[in-house]
């Protein structure tokens, strides 16, 4: 488990299933957000947070809004 918390680990799961909906790799994400994979990957394990704004462009990079975020969430905290 993460030394964040749940909740970093439940984000990181519905970011992962945002990624895998839009058919991304790590990599690909991070190229497209502007960050390094080894980014995506740690925030997804829950062991790394985002500031908001990065959270956004994790978003705008799969196509999602908050609304799929929080469906996702839900899925997660399940």
């Amino acid at each position: 488990m993460s030394n964040l918390g749940p909740d970093y680990v439940i984000l990181g799961a519905a970011l992962r299933a945002l990624r895998h909906a839009g058919e991304l790799t790590q990599v690909e994400a991070a190229d497209t957000i502007g960050i390094r994979s080894t980014f995506v990957s740690q925030v997804e394990r829950g062991e790394r947070g985002c500031r908001w704004h990065t959270l956004l462009k994790f978003l705008k990079a799969y196509d999602a809004d908050l609304a799929t975020l929080a469906v996702e969430i839900a899925r997660a905290e399940a």
